[in-house]
């Protein structure tokens, strides 16, 4: 089948990408760049349409990074407007082919479920009231793709959680640190990471496009969430490094801002894969010892 992926150069798509085509399936990326087989501008909203017909699923990864830089006033609405016009241009666009793809897989994000202390949290939990900066972007992130579902096509909301791999992403960040024996718990270290090994992401995703029944919220998240001193203490183990003291917080906040510190690292959430678990996908990675041994192999 030929599948269409925005953010396909990042580190899920990258991902995506190379296990999609070791299976057989054509990728059709989507981007701004000059090698993109489809062009598009979401900030513009221009896309180039024919590109997309006869594709059988499209996979929307792409967005501004929510932990790279300060959340100012204007970091933030490149977060929420990159989110938001990319979904609705994407949903959009398919909705109105002649030849519609068969599946819509759009990203969101656990911050879905806001700060919820050790509260199992499955498809089901709701959105905590107005005003977290994560919960309100997922909010509005997912609700940008209902022009896809109100089309026919099937639509599975991604709410991912910490994927693990040492190429990139929020691990990527951590591992310097930690090897050099600098790594510790964040704040009291009982707020929950929802994780998932890069391979159960693409797993997830794959998944996702090639099982019917699935559809909406679907949890992208290992079974097994853990506190962040758990966290700490098995990627210290994983490096061989002590992880005693504490991860200083003000040199981060001055760095990153008080809110992202606050909403990304102290704050957490307890997320189960139960629409993923009840479809039968198996996981590679149950626990974060073992995940931690395969990406770090």
């Amino acid at each position: 089948m030929d599948v269409a992926i925005t953010g396909a150069s990042g580190l899920i798509g990258s991902a995506l990408s190379t296990a999609l085509r070791a299976r057989g399936d054509a990728v059709v990326t989507v981007g701004r760049g000059a090698d993109a087989d489809v062009r598009w501008d979401p900030m513009a909203g221009t896309i180039d349409t024919g590109s997309l017909d006869g594709v059988h699923a499209v996979v929307h990864l792409a967005g501004e990074s929510l932990g790279e830089k300060k959340w100012t006033d204007e970091q933030k609405r490149k977060i929420l407007e990159s989110r938001v016009r990319g979904t609705e241009l994407i949903a959009t666009t398919i909705a109105e082919l002649a030849v519609k793809p068969a599946v819509l897989v759009s990203g969101s994000a656990v911050g879905f479920y806001g700060d919820r202390g050790d509260e199992e949290l499955t498809e089901a939990s709701a959105p905590p009231p107005p005003g977290n900066f994560l919960s309100d972007v997922c909010v509005a992130w997912e609700a940008a793709a209902a022009t896809a579902e109100a089309a026919g096509i099937r639509t599975v909301l991604l709410r991912t959680g910490i994927v693990l791999s040492k190429h990139g992403g929020a691990l990527g960040r951590m591992l310097l640190p930690f090897k050099l024996g600098l790594g510790g718990r964040i704040g009291s270290g009982r707020q929950y990471m929802s994780w998932i090994s890069i391979d159960d992401e693409v797993g997830a995703i794959l998944h996702a496009i090639d099982n019917e029944a699935l559809h909406g919220p679907l949890d992208a998240t290992g079974p097994a969430p853990v506190t962040n001193a758990e966290f700490t203490k098995a990627l210290g183990a994983a490096v061989h490094r002590p992880t005693l003291l504490p991860t200083p917080l003000a040199p981060l906040k001055v760095v990153y801002g008080a809110e992202l510190v606050q909403r990304v690292l102290v704050e957490g959430q307890r997320v189960l894969p139960a629409a993923l678990e009840a479809s039968g996908y198996e996981f590679r990675h149950t626990t974060i010892d073992a995940a931690f041994a395969a990406v770090l192999e």
